[in-house]
C-alpha cells in the first residue's frame, strides 16, 4: 500500500507566498452562470470563476503597441507585471512595456491594479473587465493579480503558450466581466520526492502547472524509507548516506539548503507556499540507516528500495529522539517561509498507541517552538492537538476527531484525490490500493458532503498527492496528474453550484493543444472529447 493519504476559508491562518498572513478569506459569491450572448463561445477557463458575464461584440486585441500597465504599484506588482509581459513576449514577439503610474491607464492597455475598494475580494480574489479598449484587472492583494492573470493567460489564443514566436495576425481576449475568489484557502498537491528523486528543474515544471490552475500549496515529501531529500547540516550522515537510495534502486539524490531554498523562491514568485514534509516516527529507515541508534523497527535499518510500510521507527522512548527532531526542524522550519511543516505520523506500525501519542504531542510542541504550524496526517487526530494543527484526511473518517480539538482538515481522501492511482487496471503505471479513479472520479464530489459531521466551516482546504513508487521521472508524474489535478483544483476552487462534469470535460479538451505547446504529458481519458 502507499502511504497516507476540509474545511472552508474562514478561520485559517494561511501564509500566501511571499505576501501577508492571512486570517481566512472571504467565502465565493453567489455562482453566476455565464451570460449567454449570441455567436459568442462561452470562454474555456479552469478552475471555472465564480461569476462570469460575456459581453459579447468585439474583443480586445493585442497588438505591437499594447502595454502593461501597473497602477499603484509595488515591488510585487511589478514582478507580477514582469512575470505576465514576458510570458505574452514569447508568443507575440511583442514588446509589452510595463509601465507604472498612479492614474488609470489609457486605451490599448493591460491594467493591473490593487484597489482599497476590493477587500470582498480576499487574498486571492480578482475582478477581471475586457472592453475592446482595454484589459483591467484589479484585486486587493498581490495574490489576487497573479490568479487573475492566469485567467488572461487562458483567455487568449492556446498559441500564446508557445515558446517561439507565431505568426498570428490576431491576438483576441473576449469581451467579458469575471468576479472571481476561491472557495477554499489551501488548494494543493503533494508531490513525493523520496521514493524517487525529482530534480530542481523537475519540481519548478510542476509548480509551474500549479500555477496556471490557480493551486496555491506545494507539499513537499522530503523524506521515507526509501530516501532522505534536504540537506541538515547538524546530521550530515542524513544525506551522506540516507540519500542514496529510491525505489528500485538507483542513484536517489538530495536537496541541498540553497537548492530547496531555489525551490522555495520559484513557488513564492507563484503564490504557491511549500509546505515540507518530513515524515516521521515512522517512514523513516532512509534517516535511520544514517542514524541507527535513534531505530526501534521490526529490522535493522538498512538502505531500503522497497514499498513496503509500516517496519520503521523512532525510538520514542529516547531523549536522543528528541534531539534529532529537534535539529531537524529547527533548520527545515529556517529554510521555509510559509508557516506550516508537515510530520507525516501515519502508516505507524511498531509502536503502542500511548508511545505514538506522547511522541505526536512533544514533536507539535517541538515545530510550534520553531514558529510553524504542524500538519499531519490524520493518525494524528490520536493524539491531543492544538486548534491550529491541520489534519490531513486520507483513508478514513478518523479524522473527525481534529474537530473535538477545535482544529481544522485537509481532505485528500485516496479514492478521489491521489494522483498515483492508475486510471484503469490497464493503466501502465501506478497503483490501485485506493480506487481506479478516472478524471469524473476525481471531480465529481463535494468535500462539504465528504466526511459526515463535517461541513464547509471545518474544512481548510483539498490536496491532491502524487507519491512515487511508480514514478520515476516528471514525464510519468504529468501523466498520473493531467487531467486530473485540474479536476481538483476546480474542486478547490468553483462554488459547487458552478460545477458540472459536462461542461468540465469540454473544457479540459480545449486545453489540450494548450498543454501540448507547453510540453505537458497527459492522460488521453476516453471520458474527455479531445
Amino acid at each position: 500500500m502507499s502511504s497516507r493519504g476540509p474545511l472552508s476559508c474562514s478561520n485559517i491562518a494561511f501564509a500566501f507566498a511571499g505576501a501577508a498572513l492571512v486570517s481566512g478569506c472571504n467565502p465565493p459569491a453567489p455562482a453566476t452562470p455565464p451570460s449567454p450572448v449570441s455567436g459568442v463561445a462561452a470562454p474555456r477557463i479552469i478552475p471555472s470563476p465564480a461569476s462570469m458575464a460575456l459581453a459579447g461584440g468585439l474583443p480586445f486585441e493585442l497588438t505591437h503597441a499594447t502595454q502593461v500597465t501597473l497602477v499603484g504599484a509595488n515591488p510585487e506588482v511589478a514582478a507580477i507585471g514582469e512575470y505576465f509581459a514576458a510570458l505574452l513576449r514569447k508568443a507575440t514577439q511583442f514588446p509589452f512595456p510595463v509601465t507604472a503610474t498612479s492614474a488609470g491607464s489609457g486605451p490599448g492597455s493591460i491594467e493591473l491594479r490593487l484597489a482599497t475598494d476590493a477587500a470582498s475580494l480576499g487574498e486571492e480574489g480578482y475582478r477581471l473587465t475586457v472592453t475592446p479598449d482595454s484589459v483591467r484587472l484589479v484585486a486587493n492583494a498581490p495574490a489576487g493579480l497573479f490568479r487573475g492573470v492566469q485567467t488572461i493567460r487562458q483567455l487568449l489564443p492556446v498559441e500564446i503558450e508557445s515558446d517561439a514566436g507565431v505568426t498570428r495576425s490576431i491576438w483576441p481576449v473576449p469581451a467579458l466581466t469575471i468576479v472571481d475568489q476561491p472557495r477554499f484557502a489551501w488548494r494543493g498537491s503533494m508531490l513525493d520526492v523520496a521514493r524517487h528523486f525529482f530534480t530542481v528543474r523537475e519540481v519548478e515544471q510542476y509548480i509551474d502547472i500549479m500555477a496556471l490552475y490557480k493551486l496555491n500549496v506545494l507539499h513537499l515529501g522530503l523524506t521515507n524509507d526509501q530516501g532522505w531529500r534536504i540537506q541538515i547540516n547538524s546530521r550530515p550522515r542524513l544525506t551522506a548516506i540516507g540519500s542514496l537510495t529510491q525505489v528500485g534502486g538507483g542513484p536517489g539524490g538530495f536537496y541541498t539548503q540553497q537548492d530547496y531554498q531555489d525551490i522555495v523562491r520559484y513557488a513564492r514568485a507563484r503564490y504557491i507556499t511549500v509546505v515540507p514534509e518530513i515524515d516521521m516516527p515512522s517512514h523513516s529507515n532512509a534517516g535511520l540507516s544514517a542514524y541507527p541508534e535513534l531505530s526501534c523497527g521490526s529490522r535493522p535499518p538498512t538502505p531500503y528500495t522497497g514499498i513496503e510500510v509500516g517496519f520503521s521507527t523512532l525510538c520514542v522512548d529516547k531523549e536522543e529522539t528528541y534531539a534529532f527532531v529537534d535539529d531537524v526542524v529547527r533548520e527545515v522550519s529556517a529554510l521555509t517561509p510559509g508557516p506550516y511543516l508537515h510530520i507525516g505520523g501515519d502508516e505507524v506500525k511498531v509502536l503502542t498507541n500511548e508511545q505514538y501519542v506522547l511522541f505526536v504531542e512533544r514533536v507539535q510542541t517541538i515545530v510550534n517552538k520553531y514558529g510553524k504550524i504542524m500538519v499531519g496526517w490524520e493518525e494524528i487526530t490520536k493524539a491531543h492537538i492544538k486548534p491550529t494543527t491541520l489534519a490531513q484526511q486520507w483513508k478514513s473518517d478518523s479524522a473527525t476527531a481534529a474537530l473535538k480539538y477545535g482544529a481544522k482538515l485537509i481532505l485528500s481522501p485516496a479514492n478521489r484525490t491521489y494522483l498515483d492511482m492508475k486510471y484503469t487496471a490497464t493503466t501502465e503505471i501506478g497503483q490501485k490500493w485506493a480506487a481506479l479513479i478516472e478524471v469524473n472520479d476525481a471531480y465529481n464530489w463535494d468535500p462539504a458532503l465528504y466526511l459526515v459531521g463535517v461541513t464547509e466551516q471545518n474544512i481548510v482546504g483539498v490536496e491532491a498527492p502524487l507519491w512515487s513508487e511508480t514514478v520515476r521521472n516528471i514525464t510519468a508524474a504529468e501523466y498520473l496528474a493531467m487531467p486530473r489535478l485540474v479536476a481538483i483544483a476546480e474542486v478547490a476552487w468553483t462554488p459547487q453550484a458552478s460545477r458540472e462534469w459536462q461542461g468540465f470535460r469540454s473544457r479540459v479538451a480545449a486545453h489540450a493543444p494548450r498543454w501540448n505547446y507547453l510540453g505537458i504529458n497527459y492522460y488521453r481519458s476516453p471520458q474527455i472529447p479531445w
